[in-house]
């Protein structure tokens, strides 16, 4: 028994973005895509977007529009990230606030429940966007050699109070 639902994720990856496909937006009916950063599209502390993840950018742009909704509080950083993928932003959004995330998704003028929240953690990226209403999608995290220690200890926590809670981390194909 699921006791929080608003940490369940809709659709558990399995994989990157990169591995979330134009097929599996279309089956579950998404019009729009609000993105993670840090960790969900780029390692943290990494200034720019990688040629394979501007490919996909391109292509997954046929879905509908496309915002970055991070934490992060670089506004120079994720400016430029942003601005090599030529998608909107918000920095600072302080999720699981849905604040920002809101103003991203009323952008796009499409239902809540047509947009996905697409991140790596469940007490911000999930908590928010199931808080808006959004369909939530949880990847595994893109992260660099350096940082992959402190991360998965986080990510380790996360999740064994997700499954204490009865929340289902099981990868849907």
């Amino acid at each position: 028994m699921n006791l929080f639902p608003l940490l369940q994720p809709d659709l558990v990856l399995g994989g990157s973005v990169l591995d979330l496909t134009l097929e599996i937006l279309e089956r579950n009916q998404i019009k729009g895509l609000v993105l993670d950063v840090d960790d969900t599209i780029v390692p943290i502390g990494i200034d720019v977007a990688r040629p394979e993840l501007i490919g996909w950018i391109e292509q997954i742009k046929k879905i509908g529009p496309l915002w970055l909704v991070t934490n992060n509080p670089g506004q120079v950083r994720i400016g430029a990230i942003a601005e090599s993928l030529s998608v909107p932003y918000f920095h600072s959004a302080a999720k699981p606030s849905r604040r920002k995330l809101r103003q991203a998704v009323e952008s796009m003028s499409i239902d809540p429940a047509r947009v996905a929240m697409v991140g790596d953690r469940l007490f911000t990226d999930v908590l928010a966007g199931n808080r808006l209403g959004m369909f939530t999608i949880l990847i595994e995290p893109i992260v660099d050699e350096e940082s992959v220690i402190g991360f998965q200890a986080i990510r380790s926590v996360e999740f064994a109070i997700a499954r204490a809670l009865g929340i289902s981390l099981t990868v849907k194909k």
